[in-house]
C-alpha cells in the first residue's frame, strides 16, 4: 500500500531531472562511436537531427529551424534519401515508419509504387523517399556536385510545399532552417552547411605541450553578425542600402521591426518569425526572402528587388588523418554558450558514454551563469519561457577510431549494419508521455 502511494509522487519528483533534455546511449558507426543529445527551449522543438550508419558510410544531419519547426522537420525527412547511393536507407525509413504505426512494409511498398503522385495522397511524406532520384548513385558516389544537387532538390521540394499551403497558412513562407550535413565515406569527410550550425574537428597536436588536442572549425557560419558575411551580402546587393540593418542590438537581413502594438495576434507571430528568420544569409526555406512575390504579400514597405538569401551550401572535403580524433556537429544553441576550443576539450577529457549530453549540460550551465542562476534553476523553467535563457541545443559527437575501412576499433569489432537514429520531434511531448506511462505503471 505504501508503495502504491509513493510511486506517483516519486515519478513527479524524478521528472525534475530535466523534462526538456533527451540523449542516446553510445552507438556504433563504421569508423567508431557516436552520441546525440538535444535540449528543447522553444514551445515546439525547432532543432531536428539524424545519423545514418552503414558498412560503407556515416551520414550526420543537424537542422536548426527558425520561425517554426516545419522546415527543419521537412529537411529531416527529405535530404538523406537524395544523397544515399543505395536503397538500404530507403528501406530503413520505411521500416521506421512501420514501427510507428503505419501500414506493414509490403502494403506501403505496393501502394507507393503504384499510386499516382498527388498532394493529398495519404502516404505523401513517404512517397518522395521511395521515388526521388539518388544523385550519388547517378554520379558514382558523393561529391560537391552531388551534395549541391541534394540541397537544391530539398529546397525546391519545400518551395512547392509552401506554394501549396500558403493560401491556408501564410506563415509557412517565413519558416526556414539552417542545414548542417556531414558524411564519412571511403576515409573522406564531407561537410556542407547553410546557416550558423557548426562542425568542429578535435585534432591531436603533438607539438602543443599545454593541450594535446586542438579545435579546427570545418564549416562556415552564414550569420550576418559576422562582418565578412555582411560584406558578402552587401556586395551582392549594392543598390539596396537596407539589405543588412543593425536593430535592437542585432544585425539582420531586411531587419524591419514593425509596430507590434498595431498587429493582430496572427500578424504578431508572423512578425516574430520574420525577425528571427533574417539572422542567417543561407537556409532551406525562408521563401519570403527568396521570392519577391511572397515578400510583398507580407506587406513589407521596402520592396525585395532580388533574393536576399540562398540555399547554396558551403562545402569542404578532406581526407581523414590519424590525428583526427572526433567531430562535433551542433546547432548554434551550443556555440552561443561554448567556444570551439572549450567544446573540444570537454570531449577529449571525459568518457565517451553520454558525451553529447555532457556538452549540452555544459552549455546550459553557461547559460545559467549569464543570468546568475544555477542549472537546477534552468531545469525548472518551462518551454517557450526557457527560450529567453537559451536556444534549442543539438549536439552530435562522432568519434574517429580508425580509417580506411578497418573493421576493428580499439580492439572492438564494430557493428556495421545499417542503422538510423533520429532525435524526437518534440522532447517535451515525449517525456510527458513517458512520465504518464511511468506513473500509470507505478499505480498498477
Amino acid at each position: 500500500m505504501l508503495r502504491l502511494c509513493y510511486g506517483p509522487l516519486d515519478c513527479c519528483f524524478r521528472r525534475r531531472a530535466d523534462g526538456l533534455l533527451w540523449h542516446t546511449d553510445l552507438r556504433p558507426h563504421a569508423s567508431g562511436d557516436f552520441s546525440i543529445a538535444v535540449a528543447q527551449a522553444n514551445y515546439s522543438l525547432e532543432d531536428q537531427s539524424q545519423v545514418f550508419t552503414s558498412p560503407s558510410a556515416t551520414y550526420v544531419g543537424v537542422y536548426d529551424g527558425h520561425g517554426g519547426p516545419e522546415a527543419s522537420r521537412f529537411v529531416n525527412k527529405r535530404l538523406f534519401p537524395y544523397l544515399h547511393s543505395n536503397h538500404s536507407l530507403r528501406f530503413s525509413y520505411v521500416l521506421k515508419m512501420e514501427a510507428h504505426g503505419f501500414a506493414p512494409l509490403s502494403v506501403v511498398w505496393i501502394i507507393l509504387v503504384t499510386a499516382p503522385f498527388h498532394p493529398d495522397f495519404p502516404y505523401y511524406s513517404l512517397y518522395p523517399i521511395l521515388h526521388k532520384p539518388e544523385f550519388a548513385t547517378e554520379q558514382g558516389g558523393l561529391s560537391v556536385d552531388v551534395i549541391k544537387k541534394a540541397f537544391s532538390a530539398t529546397e525546391e521540394e519545400f518551395l512547392h510545399l509552401v506554394k501549396r499551403k500558403f493560401p491556408i497558412s501564410p506563415q509557412i513562407a517565413s519558416v526556414g532552417s539552417c542545414c548542417l550535413f556531414g558524411a564519412i565515406s571511403n576515409n573522406v569527410l564531407y561537410v556542407a552547411n547553410l546557416g550558423d550550425s557548426r562542425a568542429v574537428l578535435g585534432k591531436r597536436d603533438r607539438e602543443r605541450r599545454d593541450s594535446p588536442v586542438v579545435a579546427q572549425r570545418l564549416s562556415t557560419d552564414h550569420n550576418v553578425a559576422d562582418e565578412e558575411v555582411r560584406r558578402e551580402v552587401e556586395a551582392l546587393h549594392p543598390d539596396d542600402s537596407h539589405i543588412v540593418v543593425y536593430t535592437r542590438g542585432v544585425w539582420r537581413i531586411k531587419g524591419i521591426i514593425q509596430d507590434l502594438d498595431a498587429l493582430t495576434s496572427c500578424d504578431f507571430l508572423l512578425c516574430l518569425s520574420y525577425v528571427f528568420a533574417s539572422l542567417v544569409s543561407r537556409s532551406i526555406g525562408d521563401v519570403y526572402l527568396k521570392k519577391p512575390d511572397f515578400f510583398q504579400q507580407f506587406g513589407n514597405p521596402i520592396p525585395l528587388k532580388r533574393p536576399v538569401m540562398t540555399a547554396e551550401p558551403s562545402i569542404i572535403i578532406r581526407e581523414l588523418e590519424s590525428e583526427d580524433l572526433f567531430l562535433i556537429f551542433a546547432s548554434d544553441g551550443l556555440w552561443e554558450q561554448l567556444s570551439d576550443e572549450a567544446a573540444v576539450q570537454i570531449v577529449f577529457k571525459y568518457p565517451r558514454a553520454g558525451i553529447a549530453k555532457r556538452l549540452v549540460r555544459a552549455a546550459l550551465q553557461e547559460a545559467a551563469k549569464k543570468r546568475e542562476m544555477r542549472y537546477d534553476d534552468i531545469k525548472k523553467i518551462d518551454k517557450r519561457v526557457r527560450r529567453h535563457f537559451h536556444d534549442d541545443i543539438t549536439v552530435i559527437v562522432i568519434y574517429l577510431d580508425h580509417h580506411a575501412g578497418s573493421s576493428k576499433s580499439n580492439g572492438r569489432v564494430k557493428n556495421t549494419t545499417v542503422g538510423y537514429t533520429t532525435a524526437p520531434v518534440d522532447i517535451f511531448s515525449l517525456n510527458e508521455d513517458e512520465a504518464e506511462k511511468s506513473m500509470l505503471g507505478a499505480v498498477a
